[in-house]
């Protein structure tokens, strides 16, 4: 009975913990949650980083995500983008770290930039997926839903479920494969029936022609907007990341290997430049297929408590004229 009572204790826990990291990501401005996601282990979002830490704040953030880079790549090897410490760059990123709870060690993390460009001629958002990097002593012990999802979940909720753009430059065919198999509308992408709209393309360029600083790419390099492949990819800061294609991570589908390898010339440096979407259907693949059935239940939970206080307290706040609600104002009393 004991052991029991501890449990449910232990569930209730975990269940208030997750509440209050949604509650938290709906109410703050600026995203810095922190949820344990994993035993032993603490994951903390942090959104626009260059603008919300102070100083000593943000050294230490970078800090962290250069200790896990130096141990997949040499010490300093990788300039662009979150690494030159620069605010600027910094407050448009999205900053998911991965620590070790007992000692703060970091060992993971995805860095999310958000790209201004311009779609059908108004100015949209995109939120480019980014860096992912795991330090090897931890690897396997299934942090990529978090690594790879979770915090895009995170954004589409709090933007009242409203489908955002995303985009990823790539030649692993592991990440390439996720990025197709999660997201709607992607293209490039070995599924059948992938397609290219003018959106896509609209996007694309507007990415090349503005942001590819942001992914490590130099001016130099070329694309091919037919496949939306980037030619010598790897000439801005990013060389350390090149690899050939027996050493970059393979997707458990063989089509997509296939896809990658066809695609693209390991030798010469290419990158895919995916873009897709992440609506409520890439939001339920992802929920039933991505994150591990022991966290589901808690997911599920407080997504629908998330889509509630964003919906409905909004529709609320509208009908209710005793009250200011942005530019509307209350009624005026009788008598007054």
């Amino acid at each position: 009975m004991a052991s029991l009572w501890m449990q449910f204790r232990s569930a209730i826990g975990r269940l208030r913990g997750i509440a209050a990291f949604w509650w938290k990501a709906f109410s703050q401005r600026s995203i810095d949650l922190t949820l344990r996601t994993h035993a032993g282990l603490v994951t903390r979002i942090v959104e626009s980083p260059g603008r919300s830490l102070c100083e000593g704040d943000l050294e230490q953030l970078v800090s962290q995500l250069r200790i896990v880079a130096g141990k997949t790549l040499p010490a300093g090897s990788l300039t662009y983008g979150i690494f030159s410490g620069e605010r600027e760059k910094l407050s448009r990123a999205v900053v998911t770290l991965i620590c070790e709870e007992t000692s703060g060690r970091p060992v993971a993390f995805n860095a999310l930039s958000v790209l201004p460009v311009e779609l059908d001629g108004e100015a949209i958002e995109v939120t480019h997926l980014g860096l992912v990097m795991v330090d090897p002593d931890v690897q396997g012990q299934g942090l990529s839903w978090v690594l790879y999802g979770l915090t895009t979940l995170v954004l589409f909720m709090r933007g009242g479920l409203r489908p955002k753009w995303i985009s990823s430059v790539t030649q692993v065919p592991a990440v390439c494969g996720m990025a197709s198999e999660t997201f709607s509308d992607v293209f490039p992408s070995p599924r059948t029936g992938a397609r290219q709209s003018f959106a896509h393309l609209q996007l694309a360029r507007g990415i090349m022609r503005q942001h590819r600083s942001v992914f490590g790419v130099g001016e130099e390099a070329g694309f091919d907007e037919a496949r939306f492949v980037i030619t010598d990819a790897y000439t801005g800061g990013s060389d350390a990341l090149k690899k050939s294609f027996d050493l970059a991570p393979k997707h458990r589908d063989e089509q997509t290997n296939a896809f990658c390898a066809r695609e693209l010339d390991y030798a010469r440096g290419d990158d895919l430049l995916q873009i897709g979407r992440i609506d409520l259907a890439a939001a339920r693949r992802y929920l039933f297929s991505e994150v591990p059935s022991g966290s589901l239940p808690a997911l599920l939970a407080t997504s629908a408590v998330l889509a509630l206080q964003r919906l409905a307290l909004p529709a609320a706040h509208w009908m209710d004229d005793t009250r200011a609600f942005g530019v509307l104002r209350p009624r005026p009393r009788s008598g007054r």
